[in-house]
């Protein structure tokens, strides 16, 4: 009997499976380490997870405990992670010059969620492009920084590496400790690392949407308000959604932490102001952290793990529900309310099935959220603002903690890898993993029941 072909929905999760499979392998080879000694099982696949998934929560310091080996091990999941195995296997068969088959377009049809086969490599090989002539671009600009202060060779290997990993909103770093909190006071890292964050996280989609345009502006039509009537309704929603949220998590974290001695209280309000919009980019996935996480108020930790939960934006390199899902919920609400049949924005309708999905993304990804955060509570016993802060981070894939990674119990650590993993395929992704085929029963309609809400 001939064995049914897996789907685009099984692939994409196993792809990503067997990548943290093979780190850890990698990982778990002496030379991977600083001290030249195997490191723990759950240490390596810890480490490995946390890469591929492009989280950052760390149960070991990695400036000192890797090895240049595992450094590098480290940095090639990250890049892996953010591109995704599909896209990074199929570029190497277009480097090799290689056929790329029906069903290896198919699949990258579906990692990057596009609507058709059509010109799918076409746009693989600009994602490509665009992804490394960004994070090159992002590399030379930390080089000026980094070059004077620990030379050229160690400079330029820091440069690359924390530039790949801000584009992949990955938030791991070689700096030491306490991730870019030497840099604090440094507007030219931080900025550089804010810019390389929310490029990674608006997604392929609004680039190329932008490149577009910009070719259309050079025939003399260039404006403001020209160019956004002509960017595509997406790349509206995901602009106007990014910004609100950024300027809303930079003003809420500087009225909340302004006079917190332990994080922004001891700085200038030029530094109260770089910060507090460098707190709000980092929340959205990127893990970054340039003031201590620890000192955060209460406020703050739920402020953040909501930011966590929503995340970037789809089609690109950061976690969370995504900003579109966050804009569509909304807008349904509000529709609703003004008795409204459709969901109108920018003069286009949202489609009830797109509503459905943004539910249901809503839905299954905060009952894991906060089942995990009961179970780590539970088993644990840790403080309830950590819990929180550590689990929705981990499903959001964003990579700050407020020091309780190191700290966690076997199963918590376990814990946490599953939401790393649940949090980079999505929910449901797991759900469509498992599904049987139900295509015989698409087309039966039930008689209306009656039933009441609210």
């Amino acid at each position: 009997m001939r064995r049914k072909a897996l789907s685009s929905a099984q692939i994409i999760p196993l792809g990503f499976l067997f990548l943290i499979l093979i780190g850890t392998g990698l990982l778990l080879l002496p030379f991977a380490t600083a001290s030249g000694q195997s490191a723990p099982f759950l240490t390596a696949l810890f480490t490995a997870t946390t890469s591929v998934c492009v989280t950052g929560l760390v149960v070991v310091d990695t400036f000192c405990y890797w090895s240049a080996f595992g450094k590098g091990v480290i940095l090639v999941l990250i890049q892996a992670g953010g591109l995704g195995l599909v896209a990074l296997s199929s570029s190497l068969i277009l480097m090799l010059r290689k056929s790329v088959t029906i069903r290896n377009r198919a699949l990258v049809r579906d990692s990057f969620d596009l609507d058709s086969l059509q010109d799918v490599l076409r746009f693989l090989r600009r994602v490509i492009f665009g992804v490394f002539l960004i994070e090159g671009v992002g590399a030379v600009l930390y080089a000026i920084a980094f070059i004077p202060q620990y030379g050229v060779l160690r400079g330029i290997w820091y440069a690359v590496f924390h530039s790949i990993s801000a584009f992949c909103n990955a938030g791991l770093d070689l700096i030491g400790p306490n991730s870019l909190l030497p840099y604090q006071n440094d507007p030219y890292v931080l900025t550089v690392t804010m810019l390389l964050i929310i490029v990674g996280g608006l997604g392929y989609i609004v680039w190329f949407d932008f490149f577009t345009t910009a070719q259309e502006s050079k025939k003399g039509r260039f404006g403001v308000r020209w160019f956004f009537r002509h960017i595509g309704e997406h790349t509206k929603l995901v602009l106007c959604t990014t910004g609100i949220l950024i300027l809303l998590g930079a003003g809420v974290t500087l009225a909340l932490e302004a006079n917190n001695e332990a994080t922004l209280g001891t700085l200038p309000w030029g530094g109260k102001i770089l910060n507090a919009f460098f707190q709000s980019v980092t929340y959205r996935t990127a893990g970054f952290a340039a003031v201590p996480q620890s000192g955060l108020s209460d406020g703050s930790v739920l402020f953040g793990s909501a930011m966590m939960f929503i995340g970037g934006s789809p089609m690109g390199t950061a976690g969370g529900i995504k900003t579109v899902t966050l804009a569509v919920l909304l807008l349904s609400a509000f529709s609703y309310v003004r008795g409204r049949a459709d969901t109108v924005i920018f003069r286009r309708s949202i489609h009830p099935s797109l509503i459905r999905k943004a539910a249901a993304i809503l839905f299954f990804s905060l009952f894991l959220s906060l089942v995990s955060t009961v179970l780590l509570v539970a088993v644990d016993g840790v403080p309830l603002s950590d819990a929180i802060y550590e689990v929705f981070s981990a499903t959001g894939t964003v990579g700050l903690s407020r020091g309780l990674t190191p700290q966690l119990s076997v199963f918590g650590r376990i814990l946490i890898i599953l939401c790393m993993y649940l949090g980079r395929i999505g929910p449901i992704s797991l759900a469509l993993f498992f599904q049987t085929d139900l295509s015989g029963g698409k087309n039966i309609h039930f008689a209306q029941g009656r039933y009441y809400v609210g």
